[in-house]
């Protein structure tokens, strides 16, 4: 199993953008949305953008489960933030909110499922070469980067994982049911990701 990664293969234009390119229009997208938060354009703007984000896995080759397994785990997150802001604020500013939320996880999806770990390596050793007369070593920056980019699909896989292990065991997705295979699964995840680290003499 690869533990750095959920790259998917395919051919389709997302695969073959360069990985500066993905994570630069990752960072735009997300940009521009929570400047537009405000404006007349906002409430058009950021519900386009989730849907062109996910009209964009079935075009990529990636379906349409890999984004639902993404959202499914955030729905009880994006259900109290919703909630707060409703109660505290503007409820039109909790749907806006909570969609900006949901066109980021589908948008930095994308990038990590069509995208080698080796790629998204590369990228962040180039960006932190400058830092290198600093005494910073430009592959372990890379090397962290990329493991917090991955991270994100991979809680949220483990979390969909116990969920459905409820379910088959007929038990209701209570936090205290979910949550603790959650946090063993990722520790026994980065127990493997560190001997293989150590196999490879990265210290």
């Amino acid at each position: 199993m690869n533990v750095l990664g959920l790259f998917v293969p395919g051919r389709s234009v997302l695969h073959r953008l360069p990985a500066g390119a993905k994570i630069l229009a990752l960072l735009a997208l997300v940009t521009v949305l929570v400047a537009l938060d405000d404006h007349a354009a906002g409430p058009v703007a950021t519900p386009a953008a989730a849907l062109a984000c996910l009209a964009a896995y079935p075009a990529s080759g990636l379906g349409l489960r890999r984004p639902l397994r993404l959202l499914v785990p955030l729905l009880p997150f994006l259900a109290v933030i919703a909630l707060f802001q409703a109660l505290t604020g503007d409820p039109r500013a909790a749907f806006r909110v909570c969609l900006l939320l949901v066109a980021a996880v589908l948008a930095a999806g994308l990038v990590t499922f069509t995208t080698r770990v080796s790629a998204m390596l590369d990228l962040f050793e180039r960006l932190a070469r400058p830092l290198a007369r600093f005494g910073v070593r430009p592959d372990r920056v890379a090397l962290v980067l990329a493991l917090t980019v991955r991270s994100v699909p991979m809680v949220a896989a483990a979390w969909q994982e116990s969920r459905d292990a409820c379910a088959a065991r007929g038990l209701p997705a209570w936090p205290h049911l979910t949550v603790v295979p959650v946090i063993v699964g990722m520790i026994r995840t980065a127990e493997a990701m560190g001997e293989a680290m150590t196999a490879r003499g990265v210290d």
